[in-house]
């Protein structure tokens, strides 16, 4: 009779043990990946956005514990869920996490990170099995830089059109739209930012700078033709009333490209860079084009970058109301 009391405080213990060696989201976001695929190390660190080093420490944790297995190509490691292997109290605990965690908001943005390391790995797979396919790319950005296809596409801007780059900061916008636009009206509130801007843009005459806040612009109603706020928002301290100001100094029937930060926890950002706002969802942005009086007429999750370390990106595309 004395048996079953010792094993179920022995397994108490062991639960306790496997909660203690989980409080780190870091992961249940591993786990949640590796569910949906089988990767290496290095795969792993870029969606995650962490060092390789502390994706290996986290995954030697993992392994330890049983939560996920590794099987050896050549001299890498690739790793994936256990699953039916997966200890009992590790597999409940996983069934219990499973929803919160894939519901986070870190987690969905490593989905759609996953699917742009996914795609770097397709590549890499051409290039070993067809060699033309993989060395294009590389070919082409020697022969003409980075830039190419961005700077090409900008000829699908209307030249005629006038564009706000509303919170230019040192004018990286502008300085792509001079050259494809009639007029470029560059705002910041701040003098240093507008100053680089001034250099970068330097012998650009069609482009006007203008200091003030984004939530009293001085342009006049539907002065533009279109505006853009790139990465601006979040720093806001009522972004409704700056998104409300470009709407209303876009001509009728005009847009305002908004691009930001998609909703994520990282607090240290309010503290560090002056974030005011944690990202916002497409939810957030129809109520904000509502009060703005104009529509929110597509929402665009951005490619993921997976060397980058920032959170995840969209891009918001606001129309105005036509006369």
């Amino acid at each position: 009779m004395a048996a079953a009391p010792r094993e179920s405080a022995q397994r108490t213990g062991e639960l306790l043990a496997r909660l203690s060696a989980m409080c780190d989201l870091v992961r249940w976001r591993l786990l949640a990946l590796l569910e949906q695929e089988e990767l290496g190390v290095g795969e792993l660190a870029r969606t995650l956005q962490v060092p390789q080093s502390t994706a290996s420490r986290h995954l030697k944790a993992l392994l330890e514990g049983g939560w996920i297995v590794r099987r050896s190509e050549g001299s890498s490691g690739l790793y994936r869920l256990a699953g039916p292997a997966m200890p009992e109290e590790a597999r409940t605990l996983w069934e219990l996490a499973r929803p919160a965690v894939t519901a986070h908001p870190e987690a969905a943005q490593d989905r759609t990170r996953l699917a742009a390391v996914l795609a770097d790995r397709r590549v890499d797979s051409r290039a070993f099995f067809g060699r033309v396919a993989g060395e294009w790319s590389e070919v082409r950005r020697d022969l003409f830089g980075e830039r190419l296809t961005p700077l090409a596409l900008l000829d699908l801007v209307d030249p005629a059109w006038t564009v706000a780059d509303l919170g230019c900061g040192t004018g990286e916008a502008s300085e792509l739209l001079a050259p494809v636009v009639r007029r470029v009206i560059a705002v910041d509130r701040e003098r240093a930012m507008l100053e680089a801007a001034r250099k970068r843009l330097k012998g650009a005459r069609h482009v006007e700078f203008r200091q003030a806040s984004l939530e009293a612009l001085p342009l006049k109603d539907g002065e533009a033709d279109a505006a853009v706020m790139m990465l601006v928002l979040h720093h806001m301290p009522e972004p409704e009333a700056a998104l409300r100001e470009a709407c209303r100094a876009v001509h009728p029937g005009g847009l305002v490209l908004v691009v930001d930060l998609l909703p994520h926890d990282r607090k240290a950002y309010a503290a560090g860079m002056g974030h005011l706002h944690m990202g916002f969802s497409e939810t957030a942005l129809r109520q904000m084009a509502r009060a703005a009086g104009a529509a929110l007429v597509r929402h665009r999750t951005l490619p993921a970058e997976p060397r980058t370390a920032g959170p995840g990106l969209f891009a918001a595309t606001f129309r105005t109301p036509a006369r």
